[in-house]
């Protein structure tokens, strides 16, 4: 903007500056709220402080200094006349064009944010509006005042419209209302949408599949699988319970030839023989009672003889020489109650020394067992463990532990035994036979005390025993008190325990190959193994 734009700006039309002026009333106004400045009458010279020409028009007495009273902003008059920038009517009324052309705001409501303009002394007063509110006394300009003709008048945008306008809404404002009603049927729209569309019970579908059929499907499985030996082994295995009045028992069994039972002796121990305290459940959930038959605590195997067997097929028995560590096997029965569970594994170890039966049993039983990794619980003590081909090599009798808690039984961790089938097949057949089982042994006593490697017969007479006993197959084999057994069938021994296991689990009349060690020398002997005397009482090492 030029100074002489400037200078046109600071005078009005015929040259007086704005300490000529005076408010349209010619009178004092009242200062608006943020400045209070006061109004002179005509002729009388203002304080200079308050008297500031801008470059955007007349400035007023105590104005804020950027704010024009004669025009818009940067010097240009805004289109309501002889008003302020912001184009809205003064409190004090007196010579202001207002809104567009008329008198006062688009809305006739008076302003009390700013203070009013001057005008030139002696100038024409606006005129009155056309539609005006009662304001009070001084409102209208002084008698005599004349309207500006519409046009432009002696100062930069002073022309105005005769009659007023009322202004509408801002095109910003109305286009926000066009896109929040575009926003809100859009949501009601989706939210109709699902309502009609849902699925009756919030997340159900009444339509839904999951599409084609179940593929087809043979049950058939081939006779050397774990299915195949289990559909073929299941039948033939029973659940054993037993109700001795103070004391209960469960366990499992097999069916042999002619209808008989082969299971543990601390599963029936209980019983009462020839009683009918057992009860025996088939594959096909058919149950019958039974009664022992015979019973062998020293090798913990006992047969029972139930009422019926409906039908059911004998097992196959095999033979446990030719099991070798490393061959699949599966054990059934019914641990913990659960009948027909199947689990397998393979043989992790044989000839394993192994005390089974009851923890309090009076009778001490020493088994040369065959060690699996089936899973083997409380429950499978009289099932068969079974090879490849669905044939017995072996009775489940005992497991190993990481110890058991007060009223209650630990369950598998891996370490299950067997009674190899071939001891079982000979103490089955005696107890059918006799009733009772022969007891193998080579006649000699094993010290307890001996911590070194092999097992060590006692060097001296104990409670009436002899060492070795006189004329019996260790003592006809050239045998002496204080000799140490190193191996048998050249199984290397590591306790006399192991010693005592596997003289019971061979049959009497067997010959076995001993090598032994006397005086720092190894020598070798052949005894054949005997039997115990029918009356005698178990013991927990050969007599």
């Amino acid at each position: 903007m030029t100074d002489e734009n400037r200078t046109h700006e600071a005078n009005d039309a015929e040259g007086r500056t704005p300490s000529d002026l005076t408010d349209a009333t010619g009178g004092r106004g009242a200062a608006p709220e943020f400045s209070r400045p006061e109004f002179l009458p005509a002729g009388e010279t203002p304080p200079s402080y308050g008297q500031q020409p801008r470059n955007d028009g007349w400035s007023q007495l105590g104005d804020p200094p950027g704010r024009s009273r004669w025009g818009g902003a940067q010097g240009q008059a805004d289109s309501s006349g002889y008003d302020d920038w912001t184009g809205r009517q003064d409190q004090l009324g007196g010579g202001a064009y207002a809104g567009e052309g008329g008198w006062g705001d688009p809305s006739g409501r008076p302003r009390n944010d700013t203070a009013v303009f001057a005008v030139p002394a002696g100038a024409p007063g606006p005129p009155p509006p056309a539609r005006a509110f009662g304001l009070g006394p001084g409102w209208a300009p002084p008698p005599g005042s004349q309207v500006p003709p519409p046009g432009p008048g002696p100062y930069t945008g002073f022309g105005a419209s005769a009659a007023p306008a009322r202004r509408g809404p801002r095109m910003s404002t109305l286009a926000a209302f066009a896109v929040l009603i575009a926003l809100l049927a859009s949501t009601l729209g989706s939210i109709g949408t699902y309502l009609l569309t849902r699925p009756s019970g919030g997340d159900l579908d009444p339509s839904y599949r999951l599409g084609a059929a179940a593929p087809s499907g043979s049950n058939s499985r081939p006779p050397e699988s774990i299915a195949g030996v289990a559909s073929k082994v299941l039948p033939s295995v029973v659940s054993l319970s037993v109700n001795a009045g103070t004391s209960a028992s469960t366990g499992s069994g097999f069916l042999i030839k002619g209808g008989y039972v082969v299971t543990n002796n601390h599963v029936v121990a209980g019983a009462e023989p020839n009683s009918s305290q057992i009860q025996i459940q088939f594959s096909n959930r058919k149950s019958t009672s039974g009664h022992v038959v015979g019973r062998d605590p020293e090798s913990d195997l006992a047969v029972v003889k139930p009422d019926e067997t409906f039908g059911a097929p004998e097992i196959v028995l095999g033979n446990s020489d030719n099991v070798v560590v490393g061959d699949p096997v599966v054990a059934i029965g019914s641990p913990l109650g659960l009948s027909g569970t199947v689990t397998s594994g393979i043989v992790s170890a044989l000839n394993r020394p192994v005390q089974a039966g009851e923890e309090n049993s009076t009778d001490t039983t020493w088994l040369s067992a065959i060690q699996t990794d089936a899973a083997i619980n409380p429950g499978n003590s009289g099932g068969p463990l079974v090879n490849a081909n669905g044939e017995v090599i072996g009775v489940n009798s005992a497991i190993a532990t990481l110890g058991r808690s007060v009223g209650g039984q630990s369950g598998s961790i891996g370490l299950g035994f067997a009674i190899p089938v071939n001891h079982a097949r000979r103490v089955v057949e005696e107890l059918v036979s006799t009733g009772s089982a022969k007891k193998s042994r080579i006649g000699v006593t094993i010290d307890g005390t001996y911590r070194g490697v092999g097992a060590r017969i006692e060097d001296e007479a104990r409670q009436g025993s002899q060492p070795v006993e006189p004329n019996g197959p260790a003592d006809k084999a050239g045998l002496k008190p204080g000799d140490v057994i190193l191996e048998v069938n050249g199984t290397v021994l590591q306790d006399g325990n192991e010693l005592i296991a596997l003289i019971r689990n061979k049959a009497p009349g067997e010959k076995l190959t001993i090598k032994f060690q006397r005086g720092g020398q190894e020598k070798t002997a052949v005894v054949t193994v005997g039997v115990a005397p029918a009356q005698s009482t178990p013991t927990p090492s050969p007599s």
